[in-house]
């Protein structure tokens, strides 16, 4: 099922521009992030689950990238910007070879289930 994003037509064409910029920022790096390094983690500090994913990586000797921005209290307007664009309603936002596989749990699951090193 395809995830629902408000159609183009619907938006007055007075404020495009200030949606497709607002925190565009953010996105690029994450986009750029994701075309550098096989494995990205998009977390926030203050938040166990982002540390988690980390650890496990860590453990299973999987190289990553981290981006950490803001906490519960700070830059929470900018990490919207990266929940509208992915979809994804919490962090850690975790990403191999370009495509989004979840968070913490399930990465988790992915290990449990022998599937990671197929998406390695």
């Amino acid at each position: 099922m395809p995830r629902q994003i408000l159609a183009d037509n619907n938006i007055h064409p007075a404020i495009k521009k200030t949606i497709a910029d607002n925190h565009a920022d953010i996105v690029t790096e994450v986009q750029e992030a994701i075309t550098k390094h096989k494995v990205v983690v998009v977390g926030m500090a203050q938040n166990p689950a982002p540390k988690r994913a980390r650890k496990r990586l860590n453990s299973l000797g999987v190289e990553h990238a981290y981006l950490e921005y803001g906490s519960y209290f700070k830059l929470w307007r900018r990490r919207n910007a990266l929940k509208m664009w992915t979809g994804w309603p919490s962090f850690p936002m975790i990403f191999i070879n370009g495509t989004l596989i979840g968070g913490s749990s399930d990465l988790r699951a992915l290990v449990e289930a022998d599937q990671l090193d197929k998406l390695l």
